[in-house]
């Protein structure tokens, strides 16, 4: 998450500056309105981007999910036997796999050591430690729950971990059938189709059809100037990461990845799974439903779906029920809007949310099957019409040598019974 810097004015009059981590600007702004300062300037820190690094330097990549949830379970076994946060810590750093993880869980114990609490310590890591994790320990750290609240991290996580090993793997046949036709494809292009074109036009081939001359073309393109093609895919790519970047663009394709054909379906369902189960791991360990609303909203990774969520949060400080402006915004189903109504009127909205976590993960489950059944054979039909539509274009030139041999043949026969 980045960090913002701010320059405000308290009730005195007196010029403040300082750090913060938020979603972006506006979240910052609204924060330290919140606590009754007068906002002059917020502008992205230039040092968030080696946000995450050690003492000595070194700049950490994000830890896998599947490490973070064993340290999770780990470190709430030894504190519910009792074993202080400094000696969990060594532990933990003893016996951690990832050097990236180890070196971060030494920084953290000497932060401890130093007398820093843990979540604290954990904030100087946002690339390792997401706003969900460190709010689940603070809240645990104020309740003398730590090993509970670590618990439910590791519970969250495994199930996190679960969603995305679904999803990842019911794509991965897909994928691999996209790659292999794309190199059947070019290797045709560049390396059968130029020799049949030679060979026909040692035949005396003067005129090619359209389909296979496009072909010719192409081929020849890839063959010279691929150089040319590689930077201008490299072009393509680099762009759209830039365009994504941006605050119009992150709207723009979040917006598209919901309404997308077949796939938009699917990610508004893992969006709903995260944004339930994300919300109901926060409720459960104590977290108030406002600071709740403000974490998911930055966990749910899509705009759309995030400024939905603030705007609940906001209409909460104002006195009115989560349902209402969940149900305005469109984007959450009359079932989720419900169950989270009825769950706040009977006090249990922590456990509605977890249910409609766990139906919308089956949901995701269900979903994904059929559509790995949908597309195998969508695919392997696409792959035929591909590698057909090359066939036809390099016999097109062959069927009119032939042709025009018999042609030549009849008229040889006619000329000789003359």
């Amino acid at each position: 998450m980045p960090t913002f810097a701010y320059t405000v004015r308290d009730n005195t009059g007196a010029v403040k500056q300082g750090t913060i981590e938020a979603e972006n600007d506006r979240v910052v702004a609204r924060r330290l309105r919140e606590q009754g300062f007068q906002v002059s300037s917020v502008r992205k820190a230039r040092a968030a981007k080696k946000a995450g690094a050690a003492g000595g330097g070194f700049s950490f990549g994000r830890v896998k999910l599947r490490e973070l949830s064993v340290f999770c379970r780990q470190f709430s076994t030894m504190v519910d036997a009792g074993v202080s946060l400094v000696r969990c810590l060594n532990v933990l750093a003893e016996q951690a796999s990832s050097t990236k993880l180890k070196r971060i869980i030494i920084d953290l114990q000497a932060e401890v050591e130093a007398g820093n609490t843990l979540s604290r310590a954990m904030q100087k890591y946002p690339r390792v430690f997401s706003n969900l994790f460190i709010g689940l320990v603070r809240a645990g750290e104020v309740g003398g729950v730590l090993e509970e609240s670590l618990q439910r991290l590791s519970q969250f996580l495994e199930k996190d971990v679960e969603l995305r090993r679904k999803v990842k793997s019911s794509m991965t046949y897909p994928v691999i059938v996209l790659v292999v036709a794309l190199t059947i494809v070019i290797g045709l292009v560049t390396f059968i189709l130029p020799k049949f074109m030679s060979l026909f036009k040692d035949l005396g081939v003067k005129e090619f059809p359209p389909l296979t001359a496009g072909l010719m073309a192409v081929s020849h393109f890839l063959t010279t100037y691929w150089w040319a093609a590689a930077l201008i895919g490299f072009a393509v790519y680099t762009a759209f990461k830039m365009f994504v970047r941006t605050k119009f663009g992150k709207r723009l394709y979040d917006r598209f990845k919901l309404k997308v054909v077949v796939f938009g379906p699917l990610n508004h369902k893992v969006a709903l799974a995260r944004f339930s189960r994300t919300l109901g791991t926060l409720l459960t360990s104590g977290v108030p439903i406002l600071g709740a609303l403000e974490t998911v909203a930055g966990t749910v990774d899509n705009e759309i779906l995030s400024d939905a969520v603030m705007e609940a949060r906001a209409r909460i400080r104002e006195g009115d029920r989560i349902g209402d402006p969940l149900r305005k915004s469109k984007l959450f189903p009359p079932m989720v809007v419900q169950m989270i109504s009825i769950g706040e009127e009977s006090g249990a909205l922590d456990q509605m949310l977890t249910k409609v976590a766990e139906f919308y993960e089956g949901e995701v489950e269900a979903a994904l099957e059929s559509l790995t059944a949908t597309i195998e054979p969508v695919m392997i039909v696409v792959l035929g019409v591909m590698v057909g539509t090359i066939v036809l274009a390099m016999l097109m030139p062959l069927i009119s040598i032939i042709q025009n041999l018999t042609s030549g043949g009849d008229k040889d026969k006619e000329g000789g019974g003359d």
